[in-house]
Formats: structure tokens, C-alpha cells, sequence
């Protein structure tokens, strides 16, 4: 089976983070184990959600890892022009919902392991289908800590987030951060004798922006980002209940967006210290801002001269090497499971998350190429 239409069948499941990926995961076991390949399941205990990690090719070897996420963001409030969740071909694009991000490659890459099971490969060739990615790469991680455990783990990783095929050794890391204010209510006719909550969230917005200004000025630097420094962001502010009542309860989301060479720690530290001379300032006792780490992920470093650069560039046809903006699982393969990595796909992310996504022909058969290619290496022993 080729390529078009295993991704058809991928479209046209409506996989949104936090719903249920099995029946897609099940089309492509289904495909594969017939195959002859050799399924591993991890499995979230609602059941309804999974990780599959495929092998084709001789046990107790390491091998090339192909790496992609099966959820895709929603589409309501999107003005699409096509059906998002029905593959429409036209004029030499292909339309739907993940075309680019990413089921592209996880079509390319099924298709690939179809053609590798009728070789005599004498190095394996992997899958690693994840969940939830698009929230903060969260599915992935228990198959990460079995990886990461494993007697034979694979040489090298390509995850295959859209870059039209050029070969990405790095992305920054990712920080979700909430800052719980707490004040005191009271009536807004006697607004000064209580302790507003939403007053203390805008100074400390206003410090994680001073802090934002600092590291744009004199921050570490790094020139292969559109952004070459550290950036932080608000991206929520929430409290209150009516507007004649002094809130005492108010939240500020906000993100941390990092270098390899910076520490988000070191920030998150001069953020509380702000947060405790803001709450100082008011000298009012009920006054507090707590800050909590809700989530996030490592970034992707590896050095352009660690052979998996080598190897994917071999096979892509790439001369240089990228940095990309978004954040990918590469960084977790890489730091918690210690497989070098880059991120090498078909399509651009500049259609990622918007209506009317779609990938060129042309992209998915370079795709198939270079996979054809790396069939050639495992096969002949890399």
C-alpha cells in the first residue's frame, strides 16, 4: 500500500489531544502485524488512548527510530473551505486536518515499514506513534522511561514534524508556569481597604515583561532562531466575579520559551523574588503570589557534527542544518531516552493549526524517497 492512501484513512480520524486514538492506532496495527512487524503497546489507563511502538527487522539490534504524534489540534471557529477531516487533493495539495502536522509522515512512514517488511533488513526499523503531543508532548513519556530502560534502545531518532525535509537539530524548551494571586474582598465602594487580587496578577505580568526586556537586551543569543533568545509570554489572566466586588483570587498563566544555554530555573527564582517585592509593596498581609510549575518539555540540541546529522543529511539531501520555533518529543527522546535525534519531515509548519492545512505531493514523495533511502542503509547493515 502506498502512501495516499494510508494517509486518506489517517485524515479521516478525527483525533483531537485528549480523545481517543485507538481506532486510527488499530487501522495501522492491523496493517503492519499483518506484515509480520512486532507491536508494543503503551497504553493511558483510560483505554481509550495509546502509544504504538513498532519493530521491523532482527530482534536485539538497534535501530532507526521514526518518530510522529497521531493527535491534531481542533478546527471549530476555523474557516475551512474543505471537509478537514476527508483528505480533498487539488492542484497538487493535499487538504485535511494534520496533513502537514504531522499524519503526512506518519502516512510516509507506514508506507515505508510496509516496504521494509518485504526486505532483509540487518538493521531494524522502528515506529513510535505517540498521543496528546499538542499539549505538551504528555502521551510519549512512559514510552520515553521504557525506552530509556531498555537493554537495546535505537541508534538514532527522525522525528517527523513538518520541515520541508531540511534536517533540524534543535528547538527550544518549554515552560507552563501559573502565578496564583490572593488578595482579600471586599465591597469597591471601600475598594482601598481591600486587597485586590487582579492588581497583584498586572504587576507581576508586568514583571515577567521587564524580565522578557532584560534577556532581549542582554540575553544569551542564539542567531538560528527567528527568536534568538529566550522569550516569555502571558498568555492568561483570570479573577473576579463582578465588577463591584474587589477580587481576592486571580491567575496568571504564562510560558517560558528557552535556549539549550539558558535556565528556565534561574528564571522562575528572579520571577518569586519579584513576586515577593510586589506582595511587600502592598504591606497588607493577606497579599501572596505563589508560582507552580504546571507542565512542559526539554528542548533539542544535539551538536551538527553527531553522526545522526551525518546520516539524515545522507539520506534527505540536505547541505545545512536548521533551528525550528515549535517545540517537538525530539528533546525527550534525546535528554530522557539518550537517542541522538533531529527533526527531518515533509510540509511546512506555516500551515500547522490553521484552516485549510494541507502538503504537497511533491513533499510526500521526497518523503518517500528518503525513507527509501534509509531502507537501502538498514538493509545493507547502515
Amino acid at each position: 500500500m502506498q502512501t495516499l492512501p494510508i494517509l486518506e484513512r489517517l485524515i479521516a480520524f478525527p483525533t483531537l489531544s485528549r480523545t481517543p486514538n485507538m481506532p486510527l492506532l488499530d487501522y495501522v496495527a492491523e496493517l503492519l502485524e499483518g506484515a509480520g512487524a512486532r507491536l508494543d503497546w503503551v497504553r493511558h489507563e483510560s483505554g481509550g488512548r495509546a502509544n504504538l511502538f513498532v519493530t521491523i527487522g532482527p530482534e536485539g539490534v538497534p535501530g532507526v527510530m521514526l518518530s510522529g504524534h497521531t493527535d491534531v489540534v481542533p478546527v471549530e471557529g476555523q474557516a475551512w473551505t474543505v471537509e478537514p477531516f476527508q483528505l480533498t487533493q487539488k492542484d497538487g495539495r493535499l487538504y485535511g486536518r494534520g496533513t502537514a502536522d504531522m499524519k503526512g509522515f506518519v502516512a510516509c512512514a507506514v508506507a515505508a515499514a510496509l516496504r521494509a517488511s518485504r526486505r532483509e533488513l540487518k538493521t531494524p526499523l522502528h515506529l513510535a506513534l505517540s498521543y496528546d503531543e499538542e499539549i505538551g508532548c504528555i502521551g510519549v513519556r512512559d514510552l520515553v522511561d521504557i525506552l530509556a530502560a531498555a537493554p537495546v534502545r535505537p541508534l538514532m531518532c527522525i522525528v517527523g514534524e513538518p520541515t520541508e525535509l531540511k534536517v533540524a537539530t534543535g528547538h527550544k524548551g518549554k515552560g507552563f508556569y501559573r502565578a496564583t494571586c490572593r488578595g482579600r474582598e471586599g465591597h469597591t465602594a471601600l475598594a482601598p481597604k481591600a486587597m485586590n487580587a487582579l492588581h497583584l496578577a498586572a504587576d507581576f505580568s508586568r514583571a515577567v515583561r521587564d524580565l522578557q526586556a532584560e534577556i532581549a537586551e542582554h540575553g544569551t543569543k542564539d542567531d538560528d532562531y527567528d527568536i534568538p533568545y529566550t522569550t516569555l509570554h502571558v498568555g492568561r489572566i483570570a479573577g473576579g466575579t463582578s465588577p463591584n466586588i474587589v477580587p481576592n483570587h486571580a491567575e496568571v498563566d504564562f510560558e517560558i520559551r528557552y535556549l539549550a544555554a539558558d535556565d528556565p530555573g534561574g528564571m522562575i527564582d528572579r520571577l518569586k523574588t519579584d513576586a515577593e517585592r510586589i506582595v511587600a509593596e502592598t504591606g497588607d498581609p493577606d497579599a501572596a503570589i505563589a508560582i507552580e510549575t504546571t507542565r512542559g518539555y526539554p528542548g533539542l540540541d544535539t551538536a551538527p557534527g553527531k553522526e545522526v546529522v551525518r546520516f539524515v543529511k545522507s539520506l534527505s539531501g540536505a547541505n545545512a542544518t536548521i533551528k525550528v520555533a515549535f517545540g517537538t518529543e525530539g528533546g525527550l527522546f534525546s535528554e530522557a531516552a539518550g537517542i541522538p535525534t533531529v527533526i527531518c519531515g515533509p510540509g511546512s509548519m506555516d500551515q500547522g493549526h490553521r484552516p485549510d492545512e494541507f502538503v504537497s505531493e511533491a513533499q510526500l514523495s521526497r518523503c518517500d524517497a528518503m525513507l527509501d533511502a534509509l531502507l537501502d542503509r538498514l538493509e545493507a547493515g547502515l
